[in-house]
């Protein structure tokens, strides 16, 4: 039987169990496999791993492990330490979009708040999931590991946080978001873009302490949602410098 060595480094330890976190993995087989599905039979999915390093030597996701072999993965934190690698990431998207799982639902909500096109459903399939993140190039966020090992997953990553404040931070430090950030400008309830709107237009659907003491408003271009700036407009933007205080 064949033995092959791995070591998982820095935050892709998160996906292991205590006893192989942080130590050398004796991995034994006795059929042909790729790299990238051994990697994902101890629970990372290949979305988390940005450099491979075999016996010293750069390799791809298609290397075939061999016996004796000494793995080293990298996620994106460590590879800055890495002077030569093959990059086994896409390119990064041009236009940032999301597409979130059921369990995100809160991240969803301030992701379209801080102004980023994010689709979100609390009944789209996993097999859904992964076809809207290939087909419409949006990186795919979610606490379930299993979606993110999916082939037609590419850009994707896995929230490590279970607090919705906390995630909204994770997820801007992850992908560099911070100068990205453009808040009011989508709908919370559908995702699309906001529009400004004449008092005129929509002053039947307004509670009568808003007509008259308000005169600004947007409405969504999709929904038909009004927004002003209420009471709720002055914690929503609590909110939002609170988020990007942590990008100083």
């Amino acid at each position: 039987m064949a033995v092959a060595y791995f070591q998982f480094n820095a935050e892709l330890n998160d996906f292991l169990p205590r006893p192989k976190k942080q130590v050398k993995i004796s991995y034994s087989f006795t059929e042909r496999a790729s790299i990238k599905d051994v990697i994902e039979s101890f629970g990372v999915p290949h979305t988390e791993v940005d450099c491979i390093k075999v016996n010293g030597k750069n390799v791809d996701f298609t290397y075939i492990v061999q016996d004796e072999d000494n793995i080293n993965i990298y996620p994106i934190s460590a590879t800055n330490l890495i002077q030569s690698k093959i990059n086994l990431r896409p390119k990064r998207l041009n236009i940032i979009s999301f597409v979130l799982d059921i369990h995100l639902g809160k991240l969803a909500t301030s992701l379209r708040l801080l102004g980023f096109d994010t689709l979100y459903r609390n009944d789209y399939e996993d097999e859904e999931l992964a076809i809207i993140s290939h087909e419409q190039s949006r990186i795919l966020l979610t606490r379930d590991k299993g979606l993110l090992m999916r082939s037609l997953v590419t850009h994707g990553y896995y929230v490590r946080s279970t607090n919705p404040q906390q995630q909204i931070v994770e997820v801007l430090r992850r992908f560099d978001l911070f100068n990205a950030v453009s808040p009011f400008q989508r709908c919370l309830r559908c995702n699309g873009l906001l529009e400004p709107i004449a008092k005129e237009f929509i002053v039947h659907q307004l509670p009568e302490t808003v007509q008259l003491q308000i005169d600004e408003f947007h409405r969504c271009q999709d929904c038909g949602q009004v927004y002003w700036k209420g009471s709720h407009y002055e914690r929503l933007q609590q909110f939002v410098e609170s988020v990007l205080s942590n990008g100083n």
